[in-house]
């Protein structure tokens, strides 16, 4: 068999291998046409930075929340956690660390919302949402809790927080926003 016959052979094989596998490999990838595309996550929310407060309070947000691809058309299967600490400039502080129950992106803004599974805090199971707009290095963020509503009576449905209006600090911010890209049928 001459070379270009090879080539054409492996080529048709690696098509009909392709096309087996469904439209989970649907593309190639730019560097290389001839390795498939990995199919992205539907959107997540990764990253930790801290608050900006001049006042001297060390409080520090980490998330890892991610919509696999299968479930690109419900948030509400988003899996991961969320975590959050607050040392205050007098010594005391309070923690919380959830289980995320949805995610939501768009562009580079994230909700999140998850129940509380431990904490020394009021939200203990109780579901808590933060929003967070990833700026590159100016990330903002924003949380369910503020407002004058106690946290025994409040009942936060999923995907729901406040605006991003805190500031981070400098040198912190390193979110990391994937944006959901729904896909609704033609009509």
């Amino acid at each position: 068999m001459n070379h270009r016959t090879k080539v054409v052979a492996v080529g048709a094989a690696v098509l009909l291998t392709l096309m087996g596998t469904g439209p989970a490999v649907a593309t190639a990838t730019a560097d290389d046409p001839a390795r498939p595309a990995v199919t992205r996550e539907a959107a997540a929310l990764t990253g930790t930075a801290k608050l900006y407060r001049p006042a001297g309070d060390d409080i520090t947000f980490t998330f890892d929340a991610h919509l696999a691809a299968r479930d690109n058309m419900n948030p509400e299967a988003a899996t991961g956690t969320f975590s959050f600490r607050h040392v205050f400039p007098d010594g005391t502080s309070g923690w919380a660390k959830a289980r995320v129950d949805c995610l939501v992106t768009g562009g580079k803004v994230a909700v999140v919302t998850g129940v509380v599974t431990d904490s020394d805090t009021p939200f203990k199971g109780r579901r808590v949402g933060i929003s967070v707009h990833d700026l590159g290095g100016h990330d903002r963020l924003g949380y369910s809790w503020i407002g004058s509503e106690p946290e025994e009576s409040k009942k936060l449905p999923k995907c729901m927080s406040a605006a991003p209006f805190e500031k981070v600090k400098g040198g912190t911010g390193d979110f990391r926003v994937l944006p959901w890209q729904p896909e609704y049928p033609k009509g």
